[in-house]
């Protein structure tokens, strides 16, 4: 099974294909979107959708998991953030690719063993996991670790 994880965010949107087979996992790409910085947001939103499209193309994903939206950000954050995770939704979505969701404390603990791990900490089990040769950028590695969460727990929700 194919999977493609996302950590949406305005400054940085974070993305990580994996192939789970059995028990092994194994990386198809990962990466981080970066707009430029003072960019207009629909500019943003655009180069997020256009990238997230190229990604699913290329990887053909059977299932998306996103990271749930961070409640302790501020509320235009938060604003941010959310119309980043549609855009990152209907990247897959339009496509007929089942999206599911997880909070950030499920995927630490999924990954890591807990839910208040350090960036760090997920940066560095998710290379353990993966077998990758560095640490990925942290962004990229919680969007590989949304991706291995959905790959041990499979929700049956979908958003």
């Amino acid at each position: 099974m194919r999977i493609l994880g996302i950590d949406p965010g305005s400054h940085i949107t974070g993305y990580g294909v994996i192939l789970k087979e059995g028990n092994y996992f194994k990386k198809i790409t990962y990466g981080e979107i970066k707009p430029k910085k003072g960019a207009n947001l629909s500019d943003v939103l655009i180069e997020i959708y256009q990238r997230l499209s190229e990604v699913v193309a290329k990887t053909d994903p059977q299932s998306i998991a996103l990271e749930n939206i961070f409640y302790g950000k501020n509320v235009r954050s938060l604003i941010k953030q959310a119309q980043v995770r549609g855009v990152a939704i209907f990247s897959g979505a339009d496509k007929g690719i089942p999206i599911y969701e997880y909070s950030p404390l499920e995927i630490k603990k999924a990954v890591v063993g807990y839910g208040r791990a350090e960036k760090r900490q997920v940066q560095a089990m998710v290379k353990a996991i993966l077998k990758l040769p560095t640490l990925p950028p942290a962004d990229a590695a919680d969007a590989l670790a949304a991706a291995i969460c959905h790959a041990n727990f499979l929700k049956d929700t979908k958003v």
